[in-house]
């Protein structure tokens, strides 16, 4: 050891002797070591919300759609659609867009429905360019209902209308 370190060893022994005489100590004692979950819980929540934010919807109805053999498919995204529901009453239910919602179902009034149905064919003509008409009935509504729809989808000049079936095989 050289000079210097031995000084520096000499005031260290005078300090502890000068002192209270008990030098300050850590704690020996660990605590229990726990894992912090918060963030995982945040990071949860946070994809649950994005899932719940960009997930969309299954607004499909639940109708029964009639079988068919031969037919040609049409773009949902061009068509405007319109859905009879059959729910056991006279007047069946019907619904604007390809689902049973209720913000979406028309007044129960047969006049004033075509009138809501003319109306809504055309916005989807003008703004959105669609062209074709969408009618998805379920198999158990009586004809007259579809053909009331059918009727004042034709009022629409242009417009043309398709009957949804599910394809056998």
């Amino acid at each position: 050891m050289n000079d210097s370190q031995s000084d520096n060893v000499s005031e260290t022994d005078d300090w502890l002797e000068a002192g209270s005489g008990v030098m300050p100590t850590r704690s020996s004692r660990v605590e229990d070591a726990e894992m912090d979950i918060t963030p995982m819980i945040d990071i949860t929540f946070l994809l649950l919300i994005f899932f719940l934010v960009c997930s969309t919807p299954d607004q499909k109805t639940a109708i029964e759609l009639p079988k068919a053999k031969y037919g040609k498919g049409v773009g949902e995204r061009n068509s405007v659609i319109i859905t009879v529901s059959d729910e056991g009453i006279d007047n069946a239910p019907v619904y604007l867009g390809d689902g049973k919602i209720d913000s979406a179902r028309l007044t129960d009034d047969p006049d004033e429905q075509g009138d809501l149905i003319v109306e809504a064919v055309e916005k989807g003509r003008q703004e959105e360019n669609k062209e074709n008409v969408v009618i998805k009935a379920d198999r158990n509504v009586a004809y007259r209902e579809v053909a009331r729809v059918v009727k004042a989808v034709s009022r629409v000049e242009g417009a043309k209308i398709f009957l949804a079936v599910m394809e056998s095989n």
